[in-house]
């Protein structure tokens, strides 16, 4: 599932290619994607807005346009969101064009038809289903040590699990938790209410850092995500403990680990995250 570093590499590379062009014609082939308002209705609103800006809010891309409206878009395990000219044809699990007034589409395809989207009013964006209970965004300012620290020792939930809750820190997935805690030494089974305030110190950092270079290195690509222009990521290049099970760990040479924990896979250093 593309996570906060691919959601932001999609948003930023749309925005290079798409920034002031007008929406001409929709085409949906699979009406089921769009959440609100009604395909029909989202179609014919967006026709003829302008995009004004590219956002992102956790894992969702946002797109904000002409006329107060702002289209969110939910990608899910498998969506891909690709500019493309507007003679080239559509992937065999295209399910959307969006006609663009250049000469372009943006292509929205998905394999596993998770994917939604949907259409509201930019000023009730925080109102919208989703996103009015995620968390806090990691990369900003207010996410803070003293942030982090208040709010742990509030939870008696396992790590892993904490991480991967939206409501708590929105745009943290599989991958980058797994990552965060490898780098943070910290064992992805512990209780987040006893952590100490040094491994505490070292989980934001690590949060952060692997986030930063995610979207650094433009996503991690094994076999669905690529950005706005249809590239790869290469962060997967990169990971220390994440899909690496058997191998040894890039810090201490043990055997990297795996265990399921809340339904999901976990990779972890069984010496190095003790």
């Amino acid at each position: 599932m593309p996570e906060l570093p691919e959601v932001e590499t999609v948003k930023r590379s749309l925005e290079a290619q798409i920034l002031g062009l007008s929406f001409t014609e929709i085409e949906l082939m699979m009406p089921k994607i769009v959440k609100t308002p009604s395909p029909n209705s989202f179609a014919e609103n967006l026709t003829g807005k302008k995009i004004k800006k590219l956002g992102r809010r956790g894992k969702y891309l946002l797109i904000h346009l002409s006329d107060n409206l702002t289209m969110v878009i939910h990608l899910r395990m498998t969506g891909r969101l690709v500019y493309s000219p507007q003679d080239k044809p559509a992937e065999k699990h295209t399910h959307a064009i969006f006609k663009l007034d250049n000469g372009f589409s943006l292509h929205y395809s998905d394999i596993r038809q998770f994917g939604r989207m949907g259409l509201t009013d930019t000023d009730k964006l925080e109102a919208f289903p989703g996103l009015k209970d995620l968390g806090i965004e990691p990369l900003n300012e207010n996410f803070t040590r003293d942030f982090l620290k208040r709010e742990l020792k509030r939870k008696r939930t396992k790590i892993k699990p904490l991480l991967l809750d939206q409501t708590f820190i929105a745009g943290l997935g599989n991958i980058y938790a797994d990552e965060a805690l490898h780098r943070a030494r910290i064992n992805p089974e512990k209780i987040a209410v006893n952590l100490t305030a040094r491994e505490t110190a070292r989980l934001y950092q690590s949060i952060r850092d692997v986030l930063s270079e995610g979207i650094e290195n433009r996503g991690t690509s094994f076999r669905d995500y690529v950005d706005g222009n249809g590239q790869a990521g290469s962060n997967q290049e990169s990971l220390r403990v994440y899909d690496r099970e058997g191998k040894p760990c890039l810090g201490c040479g043990k055997t990297v680990a795996r265990i399921r924990l809340a339904g999901r896979s976990t990779y972890y250093c069984p010496k190095c995250q003790k």
